[in-house]
């Protein structure tokens, strides 16, 4: 068994995951990744490899290996190329301070200790990484690793399978805006693959939230922008973590953040950006989106969305 207790954030693309992992942070029980967790490594390959790239999967290792080989397999590319080439990276102002060579010298040194499993490698990606990030403001109070990848919920029975006293946290947002700011990527996904994806992902949460209750966290980003107090503190509640105030505002390493950027495409999370991105869309393409996500779109409360910007209490 794993000795630390890990938080997953899960997202669609551009649904709010970033907002909510930035949210998290300088919460004085939560150590929280810097950028995105990506864990995956190459050795994912299952029926499930065409919906994410393998960056957004739960690991996968080979029964026998070498510690300073799995430190290397984890994708992890915002982190790694912020160590490497600081200057190529879109965090190079952020002002994290690590060693990648202390780094790997811990991960390696916590894996040999802890013996080799799924669990003990992932536990070693994120000890590693706090323990050698050298100006980070720690409380001395945290009790869960909180990372973020998108679309996570995929593999929401490995991780609480690894982590059972862990959670997952899916944030959702009306497929609309979400799509309106893939557009905003140099290689956005073909709107109906979008779609389609979009309402697996929910399909998913829902049914996770039913198999793990109290551990499979269900946030809107509607609830999130029109209401951050009582959204933020039902969430701390639900993780069993005391109501901070910096859950109210988005930070990094606990110093609020004006923008997201670049953390994510949502600039400023409000409703009346939330709106206003969603109306970026056409008629046709909105038409699209609205009759792929049809059962799910209705659950979530996003019927009269475009209409009236208000979303209806979820239906399941």
């Amino acid at each position: 068994m794993p000795t630390i207790d890990v938080i997953m954030i899960s997202a669609m693309y551009e649904n709010g995951g970033n907002t909510t992992h930035r949210h998290l942070d300088g919460h004085p029980e939560l150590f929280v990744y810097p950028f995105e967790s990506q864990v995956g490594t190459g050795v994912n390959n299952d029926y499930l490899s065409s919906y994410v790239p393998i960056r957004y999967r739960w690991p996968e290792f080979p029964i026998e290996g070498d510690a300073g080989e799995d430190y290397e397999s984890f994708w992890d590319e915002e982190m790694k190329t912020y160590l490497r080439a600081p200057g190529r990276s879109k965090f190079r102002d952020c002002g994290l301070e690590m060693n990648e060579s202390e780094r790997k010298a811990r991960f390696i040194e916590i894996a040999n200790d802890l013996g080799r499993s799924r669990a003990h490698l992932v536990e070693s990606f994120f000890r590693s990484t706090f323990d050698t990030w050298t100006n980070y403001k720690s409380t001395g109070r945290e009790k869960y690793y909180v990372g973020y990848n998108p679309i996570q919920v995929l593999d929401t029975e490995k991780i609480l399978a690894d982590f059972p006293n862990g959670h997952v946290i899916h944030v959702t947002r009306n497929p609309y805006a979400g799509m309106a700011d893939q557009f905003r990527r140099p290689f956005p996904p073909e709107i109906k693959r979008y779609a389609h994806t979009w309402a697996y992902a929910q399909h998913l949460a829902l049914t996770f939230r039913d198999k793990y209750p109290g551990h499979f966290h269900i946030v809107r980003f509607e609830d999130l922008v029109s209401d951050k107090a009582a959204t933020m503190g039902a969430l701390q509640d639900a993780l069993g973590i005391e109501r901070s105030d910096t859950a109210l505002y988005p930070s990094f390493n606990g110093t609020e953040l004006k923008n997201i950027v670049p953390w994510g495409t949502i600039r400023t999370a409000t409703a009346d950006e939330n709106m206003s991105t969603a109306n970026e869309l056409t008629d046709e393409q909105k038409k699209i989106v609205r009759e792929i996500t049809a059962v799910p779109h209705r659950i979530f409360g996003y019927d009269d969305f475009l209409a009236t910007g208000e979303v209806a209490p979820l239906a399941w």
